[in-house]
């Protein structure tokens, strides 16, 4: 019933212009979030990262969420060191290597993340596992990808 209502309330919206953008925003994400049947059980992603120690951890993410959300939330990328997912914004802080495997399965970096990573190389040679956590969407595909997120370097240091 909650649903029916808000799926009236979301069709109201799309003919009444005098709404704020912000009534808009808010109607909008509610309808998504609650239209969705699918339990969050259904969208648990683990995968396998290695700390720049070299220690093997299991995480948890969610499909829909980034690379990057799953890592800052399971404490392997310093949420203060990145601050924006915004690819204009990025600083390649949240570059992670994925295991060779793994590559194939995602989709090809767009270019826009291709001139981040050549950009934030610094004189060193990219790898070609390097990808930005920020740009990789979890999927239920990539249940199992391994990860390795490498050493800080003192410029990313906050």
């Amino acid at each position: 019933m909650a649903i029916a209502g808000l799926q009236r309330l979301s069709s109201q919206i799309s003919r009444n212009p005098n709404l704020s953008l912000y009534s808009r925003a808010i109607i909008s994400r509610s309808s998504a979030t609650t239209s969705s049947s699918a339990k969050v059980s259904d969208r648990i992603v683990k995968l396998t990262a290695y700390d720049f120690d070299g220690q093997k951890r299991e995480i948890v993410g969610l499909s829909g969420q980034t690379l990057l959300k799953a890592l800052t939330n399971n404490n392997l990328i310093d949420p203060a060191s990145h601050r924006l997912e915004d690819i204009d914004a990025c600083s390649a802080e949240c570059e992670v290597n994925i295991a060779e495997e793994w590559l194939e399965k995602l989709p090809p970096a767009s270019y826009d993340e291709q001139y981040v990573l050549k950009r934030n190389a610094r004189h060193r040679i990219l790898n070609k596992h390097s990808r930005l956590g920020c740009q990789v969407v979890l999927t239920q595909e990539m249940q199992g990808m391994v990860v390795a997120v490498p050493e800080p370097k003192p410029w990313d240091t906050p």
